[in-house]
């Protein structure tokens, strides 16, 4: 046989590699993406610095061509250097300002040769691998600017702008990691929820309220959970239940069987066996009802029921059977989808409550009517009715309101509790008030 715990192990297993796989896909394809990503800015910067249009790097030094002249006339080299300075362009470089020979005029450089066969607007590579921009000219000075890189033009502006797709990166980099959080987080959260049910936590659930896939999924869960805590609950319900109420017929069973050996009455003695062993079957029959009632929704055979039709043939085989007065209603034809043989003991189970409790020669009355898009079957009896603290209990499996008195009557406190279970499996409800006198037990289901 297979180890319970190490199947558990091994399924746990599994889902951590699950988990692990999908947070290893997703971080693939974010990384794939991150290139993906780099690899435009890069072609994208190449294509905007290649198509970037002359005339406005000649109008942006012409700005700076007389700003600086005008520095220069009025306050000399000194005054010239700090307005080139700050008129540094947003590239990493300096301008430089020449006279009418090529000299610079804050270092006296000789820089005829730089810009030699070139027009304002325009740009070469320097032996030395640098930059170089013919700004401006108006004759008498020239204005020029020089990269502080050592490199090509495309790759000076890559450098530059590093600085400025970084931090968009950073960002791309950040939404994508909130993404894979996003994906794997609920899948850990269901496989932790997954190990808890399994450890016996029957209560968890997952409780997603999301409305992709994971979520689903998690929904489907916690369904599956509920369907499968229900079963085991009722199973030791039903156990439970089983082991407390055959003590008492047994042992009257026993006390019968005592009887038949040692009573002068041998007769009446085998008819008092008889009746407790007819109990004993009507409580196994019960309870199998019970278990029938509590299965699985999809295994029972779902069908369109004329249901007016059918509580007037429960009505006319309770008649028949006990031969009391029943007095019954209908408003309409109705048709309703479900099981049919279930729906047939539940009426029946009512009815048979509402006849035990029901006082000879009063009858007890059967009413059908809907409302919007329910169906209601009322069961009237003009019986002692039930305390208003007992009309929830008596639903309950075994719940007895008068225990001397069920016994007399046969009653096991079965009928109500396995007509309410084959209700809810309909989507129904079923409750009960006093009428005083008697109890009124209203059954509603939905109309197909």
């Amino acid at each position: 046989m297979l180890n319970p715990r190490c199947t558990r192990r091994r399924l746990l297993s599994l889902d951590r590699t699950t988990v692990r796989s999908i947070i290893a896909k997703i971080l693939m394809w974010c990384l794939g993406t991150l290139a993906f990503s780099w690899v435009g800015l890069v072609v994208v910067s190449r294509v905007v610095s290649r198509n970037l249009p002359h005339t406005s790097r000649a109008e942006t030094g012409n700005d700076v061509l007389e700003s600086a002249i005008h520095a220069y006339e009025a306050g000399g080299a000194d005054a010239l250097s700090g307005k080139l300075v700050a008129s540094r362009r947003t590239l990493s470089g300096k301008y430089s300002l020449l006279d009418a020979q090529g000299h610079d005029l804050v270092t006296h450089e000789d820089r005829a040769t730089m810009i030699a066969a070139m027009q304002p607007g325009q740009s070469r590579v320097t032996p030395g691998g640098g930059v170089v921009i013919y700004a401006a000219a108006n004759g008498r000075y020239s204005l020029v600017w020089m990269s502080e890189w050592v490199n090509t033009p495309n790759a000076l502006i890559i450098r530059t702008l590093l600085l400025y797709y970084l931090p968009v990166l950073a960002g791309v980099a950040a939404l994508f990691w909130l993404l894979a959080w996003n994906i794997a987080s609920p899948i850990r959260k269901l496989a932790k929820t997954v190990d808890r049910f399994g450890s016996g936590e029957l209560s968890v659930r997952a409780d997603s309220r999301r409305r992709d896939e994971i979520g689903n999924l998690s929904r489907t869960f916690d369904r599956m959970a509920e369907r499968i805590a229900t079963l085991l609950i009722a199973e030791r319900r039903l156990l439970q239940d089983i082991s407390h109420e055959l003590r008492s017929p047994l042992a009257r069973l026993a006390f019968a069987a005592e009887l038949v050996r040692t009573a002068d009455d041998r007769d009446a003695a085998v008819a008092r066996l008889r009746k407790e062993i007819s109990r004993l079957n009507n409580l196994v029959d019960a309870l199998i009802q019970v278990t029938r009632a509590e299965d699985d929704p999809s295994q029972h055979q779902a069908e369109e029921v004329q249901f007016d039709e059918l509580v007037l043939e429960v009505v006319a085989d309770c008649r028949g059977a006990r031969r009391c007065e029943i007095v019954a209603a209908a408003d309409q034809p109705v048709v309703v989808r479900g099981d049919r043989e279930l729906l047939r003991r539940t009426i029946e189970n009512i009815l048979q409550n509402g006849i035990r409790y029901n006082p000879e020669g009063a009858p007890l009355e059967v009413k059908l009517e809907t409302a919007g898009d329910t169906v209601r079957v009322t069961t009237r009896d003009y019986g002692p009715g039930v305390p208003d603290d007992a009309l929830t209990k008596i639903f309950q499996p075994f719940f007895r309101v008068d225990d001397s008195r069920d016994n007399t009557t046969g009653g096991v406190g079965l009928g109500l509790a396995i007509a309410a279970r084959a209700v809810a499996v309909h989507h129904g409800r079923l409750s009960a008030e006093n009428a005083n006198p008697g109890l009124r037990v209203m059954m509603e289901i939905p109309i197909a």
